[in-house]
């Protein structure tokens, strides 16, 4: 059996009717053909959007076939007995030109119930925002079920909603059943469970070029939506020059920051999972004993969990990669 390396995928570009065209200037991505592309899947395991391998040998082949082939030396073999063929993570690119609606994302236990899938914790890295852009992340009070019924059939829901003003660089956790949105003039890197379920909640009153308003799911999200109270819903981090910064870690995937102008050795023997990057500054080189790849911004790599040792290695400035993996 040949040997595994660094795999990039083909992005599937989704419009949507929220969607811009900043993910081509910003991160070297095609435009869609009718405008409006919201969303570049960058990694996927979804159903009906499995990546397919854009480089080396295994070209042409998708993520599921080539689990099934190299299964615990491509995922990890923790990740493979848990998960099978079934890639754990959906990586995104979101390019929001108008507000997207306010939603939320049933957990493990009440997607499996009603889905037959995983839930959705999610997090958002913004990679520009607009002056003066926000984002919808929980309640801006303290709300039970029978306040927010209330607010929501005297249609004076976004009266309750906590709206943050965001900046390129900050980070939003998103656990399944936290209300959400992302506002106008942000656009984001997602890294979320493989999971497409969304209950909307709220839409602006918005239609779609066919006059229709969008559906909402009012009753499902009632049962999916933790009201739980939080003062600051903004994740904090510190970026540490040349070497690997933590920003996120939950249950389900640990996200690192990465800001480099030297090489950078990695050694990912010891957690027994694939590591995902995604290049959100600059350009660099991925170099490991049999072979290097070049990776521009906008550019998100799959380094399979058998590949122990490798560098990244600027090839001008500074350079930001997110780092994602399995804990």
């Amino acid at each position: 059996m040949n040997q595994l390396y660094p795999l990039k995928f083909k992005p599937f570009y989704q419009e949507r009717i929220w969607g811009g065209s900043r993910m081509q200037h910003l991160l070297n991505k095609p435009t869609c053909k009718n405008g409006g592309c919201g969303e570049s899947w960058e990694l996927s395991g979804v159903d009906g959007h499995i990546s397919v391998v854009a480089n080396g040998f295994l070209e042409g082949n998708d993520l599921q076939e080539i689990i099934e082939i190299y299964m615990g030396d491509l995922v990890g073999d923790r990740v493979y007995e848990k998960f099978g063929l079934e890639f754990p993570l959906l990586i995104k690119f979101i390019d929001a030109v108008d507000d997207l609606s306010v939603q939320v994302h049933p957990d493990d236990e009440l997607a499996g119930k009603r889905h037959h899938s995983y839930g959705k914790t999610e997090m958002w890295y913004v990679l520009h925002a607009d002056e003066g852009a926000k984002m919808n992340a929980g309640f801006n009070q303290p709300v039970d079920r029978e306040k927010y019924i209330q607010y929501l059939e005297e249609g004076r829901l976004t009266e309750l909603l906590n709206y943050i003003e965001v900046h390129d660089g900050d980070v939003l956790f998103m656990p399944a059943g936290r209300v959400h949105a992302i506002g106008k003039g942000i656009v984001v890197a997602e890294i979320q469970q493989t999971s497409d379920i969304t209950y909307r909640i709220y839409d602006y009153d918005r239609i779609d070029k066919y006059g229709n308003k969008r559906e909402l799911h009012t009753d499902l999200a009632l049962d999916a939506i933790d009201f739980t109270y939080q003062t600051d819903y903004k994740t904090h981090y510190q970026p540490v020059k040349n070497k690997t910064a933590e920003v996120v870690t939950c249950e389900y995937f640990t996200t690192n920051i990465i800001e480099f102008d030297q090489a950078v050795q990695k050694d990912i023997s010891q957690i027994d999972s694939f590591v995902i990057y995604i290049c959100i500054e600059g350009d660099y080189e991925l170099v490991w004993d049999s072979g290097h790849e070049m990776i521009i911004k906008g550019d998100t790599i799959l380094v399979p969990a058998s590949l122990d040792e490798y560098r990244l290695v600027p090839l001008s400035g500074t350079v930001k990669v997110l780092e994602v993996h399995i804990p």
